[in-house]
């Protein structure tokens, strides 16, 4: 049991907290439903990208899937190893490919035709051979927020299967390019396991097709999106999201690479904030806060709701706006939310925060970021201290 009141009194608030062994938890139970199948589990770093939760997936033995070169600098230094290592998104500058290429990862999953020229281009310019894995677009709903869908033609992310395959037989036939994997990604938070199913079916028929063509790939990379429950969603069991993709999978001995990152981190994480007071406009109840849209953006910008529980308060309950101090309507952790009557110095935790929390953090309104705390087997940590105004301004002082 966490102590949020002495975590909030050590730390201040407002405060992010992380049940490392939580973590652990869920990452074991999804190892467990691919156990006996050759497979790598790379923690999506973007979920949350603190050093020390990096570190600690990769204490349990897992990769990581980075979005950027500063991700994959952050898993290197978190002591993951180089070949479980893995660089996708869209927007991949020639200084981030040419970096990933040297750094000798596991592979670069490619989103385009012209990425893969790119990646060509510099591989050759370097002498080196760039292993690479292709994004494929499967064109299924995945029955989740648009702005977290991504594996539609209307979505930015991958190629479609006549592209990909145009791309594997270049890629085969270039001095520069090793095709090693193929992946796919429909998107993210899902609960249901047709779509998932449909589109590692898609994909994997397009295996067995360039397999035809002698194109032998060794990683069958399914991406992540596995969903958590926030509120009341029916989630998809490791067991049987394992289940779908070895059905998807018959007959084809390949590495498959998972990418989970909500899943793992998600409700591990805490979210503290104190009341300031509470205020009311006309009918209107508003219980003011000292966390904001800077801290934790996602109510604010998926409309997503989060669990809030009043410590130690009880009594009737009425419905407020939970809202922050920034100078935004949108400023907001929860809406019509029942709480009861709060007063000053009171705490709210706000749960499900680990993932996409800090890390979709800002400093809006010059406010510092908060302090981030890992709890582990009943001991706490400090893993990140809260910013200072120095800290925000660091990068302006100097050019006064």
């Amino acid at each position: 049991m966490i102590d949020f009141k002495a975590l909030a009194q050590n730390y201040g608030t407002p405060l992010y907290v992380y049940d490392f062994d939580a973590m652990s938890a869920q990452f074991e139970s999804l190892k467990e439903a691919f156990r006996g199948r050759k497979s790598i589990l790379a923690y999506a770093v973007k979920a949350n990208s603190n050093l020390s939760v990096v570190k600690h997936f990769a204490q349990e033995g897992a990769g990581a899937d980075c979005v950027s070169i500063g991700e994959v600098r952050r898993a290197l230094l978190a002591g993951v190893p180089k070949y479980r290592i893995l660089f996708s998104g869209v927007g991949k500058r020639d200084d981030e490919i040419r970096e990933a290429i040297e750094a000798d990862i596991l592979y670069i999953n490619v989103e385009s035709e012209a990425e893969l020229g790119r990646v060509e281009l510099i591989a050759r310019e370097l002498g080196k051979e760039a292993r690479i894995s292709i994004r494929v677009n499967p064109n299924i709903d995945p029955k989740t927020h648009p702005y977290i869908s991504t594996g539609l033609h209307d979505n930015k992310f991958g190629v479609e299967i006549d592209a990909a395959k145009r791309m594997y037989i270049q890629a085969k036939n270039s001095a520069n390019l090793d095709p090693v994997g193929i992946h796919f990604h429909i998107g993210s938070q899902l609960t249901e396991l047709e779509p998932i199913y449909e589109a590692a079916v898609i994909v994997a028929d397009l295996l067995r097709s360039l397999q035809a063509i002698d194109i032998e790939l060794k990683f069958f990379d399914i991406g992540g999106g596995l969903g958590v429950r926030y509120n009341d969603e029916t989630t998809i069991t490791p067991y049987d999201y394992a289940q779908a993709i070895l059905a998807a999978l018959k007959g084809l001995d390949v590495t498959i690479v998972c990418e989970p990152g909500r899943f793992l981190t998600a409700n591990a994480g805490y979210f503290l904030t104190k009341v300031l007071y509470e205020k009311r406009n006309g009918a209107k109840r508003f219980v003011v806060v000292d966390g904001a849209m800077n801290d934790l953006i996602r109510p604010s910008l998926y409309k997503a709701y989060h669990r809030i529980e009043a410590l130690e308060k009880t009594g009737d309950v009425s419905v407020a706006d939970v809202v922050g101090p920034v100078c935004e309507s949108g400023d907001f952790l929860a809406k019509e939310y029942p709480l009861p009557l709060m007063e000053h110095n009171d705490l709210l935790v706000v749960h499900s925060a680990g993932a996409y929390g800090f890390g979709m953090g800002s400093n809006y309104n010059t406010r510092g970021r908060s302090a981030e705390v890992a709890v582990e087997k009943g001991q706490d940590r400090l893993i990140r201290r809260r910013e200072t105004f120095d800290d925000v301004i660091a990068c302006e002082r100097d050019y006064l």
